[in-house]
């Protein structure tokens, strides 16, 4: 009987011991190809390095396995190229969501792109963390699918012409793509010239993918432009910086966050530096913030010598996505998961705290400005 009981306890403890890791699918829909590609490689660097991290640590484990020293459930991150067209990333978010059953889309790149989501999410009551934009129709009215983890690009358009008229430039103009995006980011630079009393010598609104460089140089040299706040996306916004320079004008130029990677200060070459660009996420050099040291000590243990601000983004949405799977485990699922998101109420990124409810999913509000260096590093 003793023996009998002996064996039943070691098989119990075996198997709990050894519980079969489950895997928790996330559906990313992004342009790992097309004018953003550079960008959404290092943002998506910088999730990985957190989720491989949770794997290699025994996966998304809830308090009471991770008491119990219990194995926990994986996560398995799918990623689609909708080559940043809208039409693509609303097919590969039904795909995910129908064919692969993942609990939740993380990361998607792009105003008109995130939007166009709207109706998937609540067709299917899916929940989006991370988003890639910080457009304000992402924020208000809220929605409850939505989660965002980024400050807005209108506070940071506000920002960046405030700090143009307060160093000295008072003919500012502004170029913006002729979409969801650059509308938004255009309401914020207004309101920075309203309350700095001026207004912008020129408003340009281009095409998102190919702007007609052209005549967008023709009217800055006829604006007469001390300064250029560019809003855009990736080569959309690098290509010009270099046919503005190429035309002989030394306007400052003043980019936003979505900006803020590697690949953009290489696509920009020689041009590159003294762009400024605007930040949502403290320096990436800054071991003050344990988000920071976390993320190098990660990214160096990987053979990386150094992070770059978008897989800093990328790093900080993993863990938001992350402690809400463990707040939802065991056996997470889409309702679970949206119920966790809703109640994180002051959870610690490493420094910054980020809160939601159901009536609040604004995330994270840090901004702050950075120019490139010589060396084409971001400066703060």
């Amino acid at each position: 009987m003793m023996t009998s009981l002996r064996w039943t306890l070691a098989t119990v403890l075996f198997f709990l011991s050894s519980t079969i890791d489950a895997q928790i699918v996330i559906g990313q829909t992004a342009g790992v190809t097309g004018t953003v590609a550079a960008t959404v490689k290092e943002s998506l660097d910088g999730a990985k390095l957190y989720f491989d991290f949770i794997n290699a640590r025994g996966g998304v484990v809830d308090n009471v396995n991770r008491l119990g020293g219990i194995k926990g459930e994986l996560i398995e991150l799918i990623t689609m190229d909708d080559k940043f067209d809208v039409k693509q990333t609303v097919a590969n978010a039904e795909s995910l969501i129908t064919n692969k059953n993942v609990v939740a889309l993380f990361l998607t790149r792009g105003t008109p792109n995130n939007e166009a989501l709207f109706p998937v999410l609540e067709k299917y009551s899916v929940p989006l963390v991370g988003p890639a934009t910080g457009a304000a129709v992402m924020h208000k009215p809220v929605n409850r699918f939505v989660f965002n983890v980024r400050s807005s690009y209108q506070r940071e358009a506000e920002r960046s012409v405030i700090y143009l008229e307060t160093v000295g430039f008072s003919r500012i103009a502004v170029v913006h793509p002729d979409d969801s995006f650059g509308r938004d980011a255009l309401e914020g630079a207004e309101n920075g010239f309203r309350l700095k009393k001026i207004k912008p010598v020129t408003v340009l609104a281009v095409d998102r993918i190919k702007p007609n460089y052209v005549q967008v140089m023709d009217a800055l040299k006829r604006s007469d432009a001390q300064a250029v706040l560019w809003v855009g996306s990736g080569t959309a916004v690098s290509d010009g910086v270099i046919a503005l320079r190429k035309s002989g004008s030394g306007a400052q130029v003043v980019t936003l966050s979505n900006n803020a990677s590697g690949g953009f200060v290489k696509a920009l070459g020689e041009f590159s530096r003294g762009v400024i660009v605007s930040q949502v996420f403290p320096n990436e050099k800054s071991m003050s913030y344990a988000l920071v040291k976390e993320a190098v000590a990660l990214a160096k243990a990987k053979g990386m010598n150094e992070i770059s601000p978008a897989m800093l983004e990328g790093y900080a949405a993993a863990k938001v996505l992350v402690e809400a799977l463990r707040r939802a485990s065991p056996n997470p699922t889409r309702a679970k998961v949206l119920s966790a998101l809703n109640s994180m109420n002051s959870f610690d990124l490493g420094g910054l705290t980020i809160s939601y409810s159901p009536t609040d999913h604004t995330g994270l509000e840090f901004s702050d400005l950075s120019i490139i260096t010589e060396q084409g590093k971001f400066q703060r």
